[in-house]
């Protein structure tokens, strides 16, 4: 039986192309059943490439894939991509943005924030991987700085945060709150504690949100409002699972 995917996006954006994949569709069985697009989370490789075939076909050109570690580190997709790297020997980042039409930027995520950046007149789009620790460390805030550079003249921006885990399943300690309060002591508002379990449950779609406004309180931030925990039937969590596999947050200028 021919194999389709199932793609969840955003508001339309001018020149711009995204969108988060799914978990139907694929050719992986076991604890990453479905289209697993992750080469580093234990899945068969064989697999793992008939997923990413499968989606190319949806896409201009190869994706970059990064190899992404929890940091801040930009990458700059310079052109199309002819023959898509390894996840060890791709670059090492957790952001990546392209002037360039028909490149495609991809970060792979399992709980964690994609987010998805570019300006209304379609310019230019950036990407990011946000867990606690990137966000931290301002990732989203190094990625738009860097972004809005690269533009001549005033420009408006956009923002899209993808499926990822919400406010009550992602429970932290203390140290989390603590990094957060230290950048700011209003994040504090995005975290519930959680006396039974001596935890708080943190927000990241809204620290996220708080931080892009704080950078430029005139972009325009939208969210998907989808829980990968909660939905883990259609997206992988790695909290609510442990083994298990990644879908990919994608975007092109066209």
């Amino acid at each position: 039986m021919e194999k389709s995917i199932v793609t969840v996006t955003g508001p339309s954006w001018t020149g711009v192309r995204y969108f988060s994949t799914q978990v139907h569709g694929g050719y992986s069985q076991g604890a990453w059943q479905g289209l697993n697009l992750g080469e580093h989370c234990g899945d068969d490789p064989r697999h793992v490439a008939q997923n990413r075939a499968l989606l190319r076909q949806l896409l201009p050109s190869e994706p970059h894939w990064l190899q992404q570690v929890h940091g801040t580190q930009l990458y700059h997709a310079a052109a199309p991509c002819s023959q898509a790297l390894a996840w060890e020997q791709a670059p090492q980042a957790d952001a990546a943005w392209t002037a360039s039409k028909r490149t495609v930027l991809a970060i792979l995520t399992a709980d964690c924030l994609p987010v998805v950046i570019a300006d209304q007149q379609g310019q230019i789009v950036g990407v990011a991987h946000a867990g606690w620790r990137g966000l931290a460390a301002g990732v989203l805030e190094k990625l738009y700085q860097h972004v809005q550079k690269q533009v001549v003249g005033p420009a408006q921006w956009h923002a899209w945060i993808g499926p990822a885990i919400s406010q009550t399943h992602f429970e932290v300690g203390a140290e989390v709150l603590d990094a957060f309060a230290q950048l700011d002591p209003r994040l504090e508002r995005y975290f519930i504690f959680d006396l039974s379990k001596n935890k708080y449950q943190a927000d990241l779609a809204e620290i996220a949100r708080f931080l892009l406004l704080k950078v430029n309180s005139a972009i325009k931030v939208s969210a998907s409002q989808i829980c990968t925990f909660d939905q883990y039937q259609n997206y992988y969590s790695y909290r609510k699972k442990g083994q298990t596999g990644r879908i990919v947050t994608l975007a092109w200028l066209v």
